[in-house]
């Protein structure tokens, strides 16, 4: 069972939040704003936000652009991950992963199915590695941003959370990149 390890520090993060919609805006993006005061209340560092069109390329060289950033050790998007027209978030990240974190989906799954029942189906969340930064891709409301950060994130994000949890790998991310004098 996961617990908090008391005697560890806690060591906040870099978080970039990215709301997929054709419709949203800074004033009305109840999802971006629930993962934004989690991440603060959390004490972590909300680094940068933005909202950008469902639009395969925009999505890409948002996140892309973010994972480059130095200060930037997670994205979480929300949004675009159903199976409309629209919704391309998971085909526009996807290819950027280095590593894919099926975990994520199947524990998402499993905290929306308790709250939702099979409507769970109709979301294809998912997450990643890439760049050394840690990307997860939500569905677009609000309720499914709580459960994300509630049931997974903040626990997984918290470096005082044992067994294990992503913050102490963070350092070792990129440990390929340096073997064999590979810069």
């Amino acid at each position: 069972m996961s617990r908090i390890d008391e005697s560890r520090p806690f060591i906040p993060v870099g978080i970039a939040v990215l709301t997929v919609s054709d419709t949203r805006r800074l004033d009305n993006d109840k999802s971006g704003d629930t993962l934004v005061q989690r991440i603060l209340e959390a004490g972590h560092e909300l680094v940068a936000r933005a909202i950008v069109a469902d639009d395969k390329e925009q999505i890409y060289e948002q996140v892309r652009n973010w994972t480059l950033a130095e200060e930037i050790d997670v994205v979480i998007t929300t949004g675009g991950t159903g199976f409309t027209g629209r919704d391309v978030t998971p085909e526009a990240l996807e290819p950027l992963f280095e590593k894919r974190m099926d975990g994520f989906s199947e524990v998402f799954h499993r905290i929306s199915y308790d709250k939702i029942g099979t409507s769970t189906i109709q979301s294809r969340a998912t997450g990643g590695v890439a760049n050394a930064t840690f990307i997860f891709v939500l569905p677009g409301s609000p309720g499914a941003c709580k459960d994300a950060w509630d049931g997974i994130l903040k626990w997984q994000l918290d470096y005082r959370h044992m067994p294990c949890n992503f913050v102490e790998i963070m350092p070792r991310l990129d440990e390929h990149l340096k073997r064999g004098g590979k810069a």
